[in-house]
């Protein structure tokens, strides 16, 4: 079974204060849900489209487990304290064998 990605880009954040305070609530709910953080912080060099913003990178098991861990409550709660804080693409894609 491949492995599932979260890849998250944000383009702009507004709240710095409720990024620290969503992250504190979903750290844990990713590693609880099987996630292992591969890469986090602004990204180093950014091309085409890209900014110089937010990256996170985060495996797990498999696409059903990262998809199970965004939609659980756990997750869910983190970003409700996350609204508004700044503009952000999540994407979750299957690993290559």
């Amino acid at each position: 079974m491949a492995k599932g990605y979260w890849v998250a880009t944000y383009r702009s954040i507004s709240n710095p204060d409720g990024v620290a305070a969503y992250a504190k609530l979903a750290g844990p709910a990713i590693e609880a849900a099987g996630g292992h953080f591969l890469a986090r912080g602004t990204a180093a060099k950014a091309y085409e489209l890209g900014v110089l913003q937010r990256v996170v990178v985060i495996e797990f098991p498999s696409v059903e487990a990262a998809a199970a861990c965004h939609d659980g409550p756990a997750y869910q709660a983190a970003l409700k304290v996350f609204a508004g804080s700044g503009d952000r693409d999540l994407r979750i894609v299957e690993g290559v064998s």
